[in-house]
């Protein structure tokens, strides 16, 4: 089991991914960015990218991440 707290840990140095989609308003107006948590075996950082969401940002582990992206698919209807 996961015990340390996510949010606790820095990220400095962490190298995002920068996803978009929808782009209403630019080329860059609705993505989110994912990225490692340095240091740490399994974690990561989603955030947004817009000046309005900095700082606003969710950490998960590894699993969680999995079941969120899986719960979106399948929930979506999605398929790879």
């Amino acid at each position: 089991m996961f015990q340390q707290n996510l949010y606790a840990l820095p990220i400095d140095g962490a190298r995002f991914t920068t996803y978009c989609g929808g782009n209403l308003g630019g080329d860059n107006e609705t993505c989110a960015e994912v990225a490692p948590i340095p240091g740490v075996a399994d974690a990561y950082v989603v955030r947004d990218n817009k000046q309005v969401g900095a700082g606003s940002e969710l950490r998960l582990t590894g699993g969680e991440m999995d079941n969120l992206a899986l719960g979106w698919v399948r929930d979506r209807g999605l398929t790879a």
